[in-house]
This record gives C-alpha cells, sequence and structure tokens, in this order.
C-alpha cells in the first residue's frame, strides 16, 4: 500500500502490464494520441495525477445543480482509495474491474486505487451495457445502477460490488438478493472523494440474512451530524480540511449509521405535508416502463401539488401503478415528454426537464 500521490505500488497493473511511476506519462501520452475516447480520459487523468500540482480539479455531476469545477487534494483521494482497500480487505494483487468514465470522481477513483493500493485494474469502456471476461475473477469492481441491471447474469465472477451515481430502486434491489457477489450501495459525493458510507443490498447464500442492511454505515474516520434543515454533515478530516454540509435529509440511527430520505432541494410542501420525491418513485419503480419522476407544481390551496412526468410519447398510465402509496402520495396531474433532459453524466436534470413541460 502506498499513503503518497506522488508513488506507484509495485504491484499495480493496467490490462496485464506493469507500469511504474515514470512510465506513467508515456502511458498517459499513448492513451491521449491512440485510445479511444475512454482510454483519452484514463490518459488525461494520469497526466494531471503525476504533475507538480497537490490537487486535481474535477468536475461536479450536475445532477443536483449547476456543475462545477472544485479542488481535490491528491492526498484526500489516496486517503479515501486506503480507506476502501481496508474495507473490502483488497490487497495488492488483487484483481480490478473498471467500466466508469474517468472524466468523473468515481472513475478517477478506480484509478487512484488500483495506483495506491497495487491493484492488477482491467480498464473497459464505460457503457450501460459492459462487455468483459464473465471468467476471470475480479475482486473489486463499482457500476453505477443501470450497469447492475444490465450485468445481473455476468457479475458471479466478481467479489465486491460497489453501486452509485443515483438510488438503487427497490426493484433492483430484490433482483441482487442471493447473488453470490457482495453489492453495496454506496453514498457519497464528488466533495467526499466518493464514498464515506456503504449499505449492503444483498444476501449472499449461506450468509443468514433475508435482505440486504437497511441504513447506510460510515467508514471507519467519518463522523456525521444533522443541521437544522435534517441534513446531513459530514466531518471527514482525511477527506476535506472542512465539514461538507449537504443537501441530503437524513434520519440518523446512530452514531456510523443513517438513512437517506432525499434531496432537500427536491423537498415538496403539499398541504403541509412534506414529501421527499425519492421515497415515492422507490415505491412505485419497476411498475412503470420508463424513466420517470416526481416533482411537483404550483397549486392555488396546497401551495404544491405532486406531478408525475413520463419520458414518453403519452401521459396514459394504470392507476393500478400507484396502489401502494399512501393518498398525500398520490400524483394530482401527469406530463409526459418524449426525451429528458441529462446532466453530462447521464443523470435526469429534473429541473430543465420540467421547463420543457407544456400544461
Amino acid at each position: 500500500m502506498i499513503n503518497s500521490y506522488n508513488k506507484t505500488h509495485s504491484e499495480f497493473r493496467l490490462n496485464g502490464t506493469h507500469y511504474a511511476q515514470e512510465d506513467l506519462a508515456e502511458l498517459a501520452y499513448t492513451f491521449i494520441k491512440e485510445g479511444r475516447k475512454f482510454e483519452q480520459d484514463i490518459g488525461e487523468f494520469l497526466l494531471d495525477w503525476i504533475d507538480d500540482t497537490d490537487f486535481i480539479i474535477v468536475h461536479t455531476s450536475g445532477s443536483t445543480g449547476q456543475p462545477k469545477a472544485i479542488k481535490i487534494k491528491k492526498q484526500a483521494m489516496v486517503n479515501s482509495a486506503i480507506a476502501t482497500g481496508n474495507f473490502f480487505n483488497l490487497k495488492p494483487g488483487s484483481t480490478a474491474l473498471h467500466g466508469l468514465p474517468t472524466q468523473f470522481i468515481a472513475g478517477k477513483m478506480m484509478m487512484v486505487r488500483a495506483l495506491v493500493l497495487g491493484l492488477k485494474l482491467d480498464c473497459i469502456a464505460p457503457k450501460s451495457v459492459l462487455h468483459f471476461n464473465h471468467k476471470k475473477n475480479y475482486a473489486f469492481c463499482a457500476m453505477v445502477p443501470l450497469q447492475l441491471e444490465n450485468s445481473l447474469n455476468h457479475i458471479n465472477n466478481i467479489q465486491h460490488l460497489i453501486i452509485g451515481g443515483a438510488p438503487v430502486s427497490e426493484r433492483l434491489k430484490s433482483d441482487v438478493q442471493n447473488l453470490k457477489t457482495n453489492i453495496y450501495e454506496t453514498y457519497g459525493m464528488t466533495e467526499t472523494v466518493t464514498h464515506i458510507a456503504v449499505k449492503k443490498l444483498n444476501s449472499t447464500p449461506f450468509s443468514g440474512q433475508k435482505r440486504g442492511e437497511p441504513y447506510f454505515k460510515t467508514l471507519p474516520n467519518i463522523s456525521i451530524s444533522q443541521d437544522e434543515r435534517d441534513c446531513l454533515v459530514i466531518d471527514a478530516v482525511q477527506l476535506s480540511e472542512t465539514k461538507i454540509i449537504t443537501n441530503d435529509v437524513v434520519k440518523l440511527h446512530a452514531k456510523d449509521a443513517f438513512e437517506w430520505l432525499g434531496r432537500y432541494d427536491n423537498i415538496i410542501n403539499s398541504g403541509g405535508v412534506k414529501l421527499a420525491p425519492e421515497q415515492i418513485e422507490a415505491k412505485i419503480q419497476g411498475k412503470i416502463q420508463g424513466r420517470f419522476f416526481i416533482a411537483s407544481e404550483t397549486h392555488s390551496t396546497l401551495g404544491e401539488q405532486l406531478i408525475l412526468v413520463l419520458e414518453n410519447k403519452s401521459n396514459d398510465i394504470d392507476s393500478a401503478v400507484f396502489s401502494e402509496l399512501e393518498k398525500f402520495e398520490k400524483p394530482k396531474k401527469i406530463y409526459n415528454v418524449i426525451t429528458f433532459i441529462e446532466t453530462k453524466s447521464g443523470k435526469i436534470n429534473r429541473k430543465e426537464t420540467l421547463k420543457t413541460i407544456n400544461p
């Protein structure tokens, strides 16, 4: 294990080839000149990693506001990599699969983990359907929910799989039960240098569990609290010099465990009842074909009323979809949009999509 950003572990391998610290610049230039788009992104990251600065500029995804560029200390990235390695017992020579976009923090951290921990890393194109060797055993991999959904029949060769970038639907949680792979949903953001908490989603065979864990549990050396909005406050001195005040509404269950309820920016106050769209979406996930989200519009009496927005040519929908919802959780109106507006990282941009609705 390497605890400094200007060194590379002697066991580090990329696509089967060993590269020392002094080899990274040549590898980066080769990727940039001759590689495919995802390899060019890896090359650009490697040049940033080995330059003379002690930080990297990382762009947020823009899923919860305007995308912005922030400075992340390289040493904080090393500290995050070590914490992940310790949690998942990753050793020098452990195999890992990298299929995330390297221009964002999650993809960059897959590279840092390999460099610092001495992993044997296989890099593949970061598509919604990942193409990798289903017979090769991997100790560690990271995916977004859509990649996992498209890989359910091909991940038994992966020991530990972390999922992030978007909430995991109830249907997908159900689908991963009793898979051999240990699957964890992660909580984190660019500012926390990826995940600071994990939640095991599935009960693996012979584990004795009926289902995964109900709450996120923080990694070591992470302290959590709430502000006056009930939003999560993170104190992680090895990752950030200041406390990180989030817009994530949570319920604390222990000093190291919390339940994520939704984004403060998305909370809807309808007739005095506060509703978290993400909680309602989870209840109807899998019952609606295609993408959708819950939002609100102005109402003369309620202040705000709940609406459902479909990515579809029609707003027709079977009312049975809402059978498990409470009365105040059922949308008052249903709108359709042909194509949702997305952020650069492929997430739904709710705010901009709502502007395209014609009442």
